[in-house]
């Protein structure tokens, strides 16, 4: 059984897993009571909601995505080097099947039918990943660390759609290997001759 005290993170992680394997409508309380081994009166006590879940577990993953994209900031300086390391960190999760896709991507890929609360989130995530990768590009650009083709923001979208597009391959093809061999030329774009 469960210790009471993880019961909240457990709820949280095992709807994360059952979002990535099903999307937003493929799970339910049932399915998550059945993983943690607790009954869906506790995750009601937890979270009232499916809506109240999600939301939070979306704040939860976009504030875990600042986070690590804040210590990377604080161990590269090298803007090509980050850009490695950001499409570096989802390739080791897709190879070791830890995060085999982004929450959010798949999510946004339902926005249309998410409440609206889940849909706040799930662009917040989106704006803040966009805005970082903007500034990454945009230093890359002043050092001449990397070529840029049109602005440090359309740049950076792209590489952003790109990253999340080699997920989704990675996934229709069933192999890890994928989602680098469509990632690597991205990066030798933006690198200076």
């Amino acid at each position: 059984m469960i210790n009471p005290s993880n019961t909240y993170d457990e709820i949280l992680n095992s709807a994360e897993k059952l979002i990535v394997s099903g999307g937003y409508n493929g799970f339910s309380y049932a399915d998550i009571a059945a993983v943690v081994g607790i009954r869906k009166a506790s995750i009601h006590h937890h979270f009232p909601s499916k809506v109240d879940l999600v939301r939070v577990l979306v704040a939860r993953y976009r504030a875990n995505a600042e986070t690590g994209l804040a210590e990377v900031e604080s161990k590269f300086s090298d803007p090509l080097e980050l850009l490695k390391t950001y499409a570096g960190f989802w390739a080791q999760c897709i190879e070791d099947a830890s995060r085999p896709f982004c929450v959010c991507a798949l999510l946004a890929s339902e926005l249309p039918a998410l409440p609206l609360e889940v849909a706040i989130e799930v662009r917040a995530y989106f704006q803040h990943l966009s805005g970082w990768l903007t500034s990454v590009i945009e230093r890359g650009d002043q050092q001449g660390a990397l070529v840029i083709s049109c602005p440090a923001r359309v740049e950076a979208e792209a590489f952003m759609a790109t990253v999340h597009g080699a997920m989704l391959s990675a996934r229709a093809y069933g192999t890890p290997a994928v989602f680098e061999l469509i990632l690597e030329p991205s990066l030798q774009r933006l690198r200076p001759r």
